[in-house]
């Protein structure tokens, strides 16, 4: 396949912001591509080289592919800089010096496996003289490209492709592609083996190889390859909660800390890996949890979740979140941060054993599994559970788990279909926290999507932050509240920084808002907000005429609580569906005892709101696959 097939494909994908004719682009493209070019198609469509979780980057910065494009096109430096600066974006600077600048000799017909080569040989680069041999990579790729091609070249190398291929709308493609003109059901399987392996390349590879739908039933877990987190729903009382589960569950701790899924190999020596929720590497964090978890296991190889939780060194007590986020991204004193923030790595689920993938089994199997592979020990350990059929016994419970440091519990099913379901969201896992003594039900966690300038003192970086939600449906982030309080000025100091380089002239791809900020920033960054309420709104975008027509739902009076979520990425925020019932929530428990079935109540607005759906029961996943 040719590169410039594929950059085709990308100009045809800038020029439509439709997901349907995005799906039907991708279709047509990826049908009857070779299993050798598939797997880096869809990488480099979603500005990747591999997975997300490998966590590869080429490392190249904007001065060091200015230099490459003045060296290629033989134009000073100086030059190249000041048309970058007046077009906003190095990428179409290329496309235009290239185009004014003809070389002669022409093009010599680029394929995809010789750019991919080169741009991974361009990642791999490290060390003395790394940046020299990265430009000289940059060079001959440059040297090889017509000017569209160049365009594109040099946006992936910066990662700013900004196509806006959503993981999802490739999987719908695939479906249309393999589904045998059921693309709903093939969708279903083709998302289950993306979940088990969070590699889109190589099911997309997999299903190019062998032309089947159910050649993916051979990709399974594997230590190695992060499987998609499990996630709960919300209920606003422990009351509900036992409803929802058919009057018995299995309660456990909710701890305060960040979710990993440990990976650890058979023998000894092998290295095990640590990923965060958002499927990140995080081994080197937790030196001591890759040296002790494998000691903590009767067998191997496992794949096992918990919460990694800051400990007190002297009473061994739990310690706020905030504590084990001065570890998140260091790469030195980590001896010493080992010794000041202790952590323990407390285990809630196994989802490999030995050689047995046993997601698929009921909950109560696994967490008899769990209990009989680890050894518990001051650094390795198990949630507290228990089962409960009752709301006192719940309560008491639940005001246990806040007394021992929690910020509350996980009701888990045990019902017959209580599997493991990767990368889903449903009422088999739900959680009730401590925030839900506040008027608003829970906090959210909110994607920033631009930012205003501050003034007086605040002048020369953020004042105030527009975020948005994430649509799944759509694949978009429609803003919910502008936001400025709970910041102090380190904070502030902090995100200015961290977030220049994402920075955009332009609105992102995906981003729905009505408001247009000082700058636009990427969707990247994850903040945990708390409000008095929900309010409906003619300006914000989120859950837009699911309450009332022209309408969408706003956080009124936010604030920052405090916590990043860097162990979120943006697309596992909170959802519009979240903010549409926890809309409900709040408006129901806003109802007086003695109301009719038909009064209409306000809450912070004109004119009531649509009453919630009626509970369903435990098994109504809202976007689960089914078990495998």
């Amino acid at each position: 396949m040719r590169f410039a097939e594929l950059v085709d494909l990308f100009e045809r994908i800038s020029a439509t912001t439709k997901r349907l004719e995005i799906r039907a682009l991708l279709a047509e493209h990826l049908r009857g591509v070779s299993e050798e070019d598939i797997a880096p198609m869809v990488y480099l469509l979603q500005g990747q080289l591999r997975p997300e979780y490998e966590g590869v980057e080429l490392g190249v910065a904007d001065s060091l592919a200015r230099r490459a494009l003045s060296t290629a096109t033989g134009l000073p430096e100086e030059q190249v800089r000041a048309e970058a600066s007046r077009s906003g974006d190095l990428g179409t600077t290329a496309e235009s010096l290239l185009k004014a600048h003809a070389r002669s000799g022409g093009e010599t017909g680029l394929t995809l496996a010789e750019v991919y080569q080169k741009l991974t040989e361009i990642a791999r680069a490290s060390g003395e003289g790394s940046q020299e041999a990265k430009i000289d990579l940059l060079v001959r790729l440059l040297s090889r490209t017509g000017p569209t091609e160049a365009k594109y070249l040099v946006r992936f190398t910066l990662g700013k492709l900004r196509l806006g291929v959503k993981e999802m709308t490739v999987l719908d493609a695939l479906a249309e592609i393999y589904g045998e003109g059921e693309p709903k059901k093939a969708r279903g399987t083709i998302e289950n083996a993306f979940n088990v392996t969070s590699d889109l390349g190589e099911v997309a590879s997999t299903l190019a190889r062998k032309g089947r739908l159910d050649s993916l039933l051979s990709l399974r877990a594997r230590v190695g390859k992060p499987i998609r987190p499990m996630l709960g729903e919300r209920e606003a009382t422990l009351k509900d909660v036992l409803e929802r589960m058919e009057g018995r569950t299995a309660l456990e701790y909710k701890y305060d800390g960040l979710r990993l899924q440990a990976h650890v190999p058979e023998k000894d020596g092998e290295a095990v890996q640590l990923f965060s929720r958002r499927l990140e590497n995080v081994s080197s964090q937790f030196p001591e949890i890759v040296r002790d978890l494998p000691k903590a296991l009767r067998h191997r190889p496992a794949i096992v979740e918990g919460e990694c939780v800051p400990v007190d060194p002297t009473t061994g007590e739990l310690r706020p979140f905030q504590e084990i986020s001065r570890r998140r991204g260091r790469k030195y004193d980590l001896e010493k941060f080992e010794e000041e923030v202790p952590v323990r790595f407390v285990l809630f689920d196994v989802l490999l054993e030995g050689e047995e993938e046993v997601m698929a089994l009921p909950y109560p199997e696994r967490r008899e599994r769990l209990e009989k592979l680890v050894k518990v020990g001051d650094r390795v350990a198990l949630s507290t559970r228990i089962v409960v059929d009752n709301v006192p016994d719940a309560e008491r419970f639940f005001q246990q788990a806040l007394t021992d440091g929690c910020e509350g519990v996980m009701a888990k099913s045990l019902a017959s279909g209580s599997a493991y379901r990767a990368g889903a969201r449903g009422f088999w896992w739900i959680k009730y926290k401590r925030e839900y003594t506040h008027e608003l039900a829970d906090t959210l966690d909110t994607v920033i999507v631009g930012a205003f300038w501050g003034r007086g003192k605040r002048a020369g970086r953020y004042g105030a932050l527009l975020v948005s939600v994430y649509d799944p449906e759509e694949e978009s982030f429609p803003t919910v509240c502008k936001v400025g309080t709970g910041f102090d000025d380190a904070t502030l100091e902090r995100l200015t920084k961290e977030l220049g380089p994402k920075q955009a002239k332009e609105k992102p791809e995906g981003v729905d808002s009505t408001l247009t900020p000082d700058v636009w920033i990427e969707p990247s960054m994850v903040l945990e907000l708390r409000g008095a309420e929900l309010t409906l709104s003619p300006i914000h975008r989120a859950a837009l005429g699911k309450i009332r027509e022209g309408y969408g739902l706003a956080l009124r009076f936010p604030r920052f609580t405090g916590r990043v979520r860097e162990d979120k990425d943006p697309e596992r925020a909170s959802t519009t569906e979240e903010v549409v019932r926890l809309y409900q929530t709040q408006v129901r428990r806003a109802e007086p005892e003695s109301s009719s079935e038909g009064t209409e109540v306000e809450s912070g607005t004109k004119g009531g709101a649509e009453k919630g759906p009626a509970a369903r029961k435990v098994g109504e996943d809202r976007r689960a696959p089914g078990p495998f």
